[in-house]
């Protein structure tokens, strides 16, 4: 069973950059074959796709943060991380990572199978 965390949430003014990361603490042997993606989600609304990454490194953004987050995996397919640059109040949200048994995931909450905890963002206006 695969096991993802979350770590690199905080407190960050406007304009201001945050990475966040998401290990693997449950390895399986389909690691590489397995899509990723990050979600977002602010309470009372429902949680929003803010980017994938394929099975061979490929990304895809929404057009909310395309240009402005950046998803990457290391080379042991044990952890990804979210590279969030010029920060906005809206980005406000409780993020997660989330792991597909497609290499190939989209954008929708249903094509993944496991989830972390999530981490917090907070920007300041």
């Amino acid at each position: 069973q695969v096991q993802l965390k979350e770590s690199g949430g905080g407190l960050v003014q406007t304009g201001g950059s945050l990475t966040l990361s998401c290990t693997k603490t449950q390895r399986s042997a389909r690691d590489r074959e397995m899509g990723m993606a990050w979600f977002r989600q602010v309470p009372g609304q429902e949680r929003e796709w803010v980017g994938r990454i394929w099975s061979g490194g490929f990304t895809h953004y929404p057009d909310s943060v395309k240009g402005r987050f950046t998803i990457s995996r290391d080379t042991s397919e044990a952890t990804i991380y979210l590279q969030m640059k010029k920060l906005k109040p809206e980005d406000t949200a409780m993020y997660y990572c989330a792991a597909s048994d497609s290499p190939y995931s989209g954008a929708y909450i249903k094509e993944y199978t496991y989830w972390g905890q999530g981490t917090q963002v907070t920007v300041s206006s």
